[in-house]
């Protein structure tokens, strides 16, 4: 029988900053197996990720947390750190050492796949093996790009508490992203985690993640990536076009496999769960087999 152990959240301080997190582990198989650490992506929190933290739980003890200015790590008045993803992928690094975690495996999404591409070509002694789930490469337009400042720093500033409350308003926020359906309860914890996110944060990430700097330090941290890595992209993705995805995981065929998973857009592991977790439970194990 499953006996799944979720703790209570906790807080830990990266770099002066509290974070938010918490473990999912299933003690049926056993305890102290690897730990497969999760980075959610732009404007929500790991939240969203626990059903496929669940789904895991048997063959990993898994790790979710809040990036700083999101979800429950909220951010103090004057903090001095900046929202370059270099150093999200630094509060990472501190995270894990505080946990004194040497090695762990991590599947990271949009935003936060960013950051976790940064990390692993800095610290790949870190990590075994890594997902990358709706991830690429952005080419630089400095017309693209002002656009989609101006039209993310507007939607940021345009956000009521009251939204939550409007009937299907989930559903219609989420439109974008999906192309299949999703539980209500996924569509409604990621709107409110939009307008819980810290303006400065949401905003801060909205520049660095899609800026010139972006185009110029990723294909360079996708070409050193040097541990094994799954990058799944959906099909159906317009926020990461698999084009984007498949640009990033051609600088590296020799660690970075590319899978797209069929009629998913950009939320591909609770679009396609089932599918999606054969791919990547396929795909941890055929490593520890080599």
């Amino acid at each position: 029988m499953t006996q799944l152990r979720q703790q209570q959240g906790q807080t830990i301080n990266l770099r002066g900053i509290d974070h938010y997190y918490e473990w999912i582990c299933d003690s049926s198989n056993g305890t102290n197996k690897p730990v497969l650490v999760f980075v959610h992506g732009w404007g929500g929190s790991g939240r969203y990720w626990k059903t496929t933290a669940t789904a895991l739980s048997d063959q990993f003890d898994c790790l979710i947390y809040d990036l700083r200015g999101f979800g429950r790590s909220s951010l103090p008045e004057n903090h001095a750190l900046s929202y370059d993803m270099e150093e999200y992928a630094e509060d990472l690094a501190v995270l894990l050492d505080k946990l004194q975690l040497e090695q762990v495996y991590l599947n990271a999404h949009s935003m936060g796949a960013s950051l976790a591409t940064l990390f692993i070509s800095r610290y790949p002694q870190k990590v075994k093996q890594a997902i990358l789930t709706c991830s690429g490469i952005f080419e630089y337009n400095p017309i693209t790009f002002k656009l989609f400042h101006f039209a993310g720093t507007y939607v940021v500033k345009l956000r009521f508490n009251w939204f939550s409350e409007i009937p299907a308003m989930d559903r219609l926020f989420m439109a974008r992203f999906l192309n299949r359906p999703i539980p209500k309860e996924e569509r409604k914890a990621f709107l409110e985690d939009y307008l819980l996110a810290d303006e400065d944060a949401a905003k801060g990430t909205i520049y660095t993640a899609v800026s010139k700097h972006a185009s110029t330090v990723m294909p360079e941290a996708f070409a050193n990536v040097s541990v094994p890595t799954l990058l799944v992209a959906g099909e159906k993705d317009i926020i990461i076009p698999t084009r984007l995805a498949k640009k990033a995981a051609n600088l590296n065929a020799n660690y970075i496999e590319y899978f797209e998973l069929p009629d998913t857009a950009h939320f591909p592991m609770l679009e396609d769960a089932p599918n999606y977790l054969e791919k990547v439970r396929t795909f941890l194990q055929a490593d520890s087999q080599s």
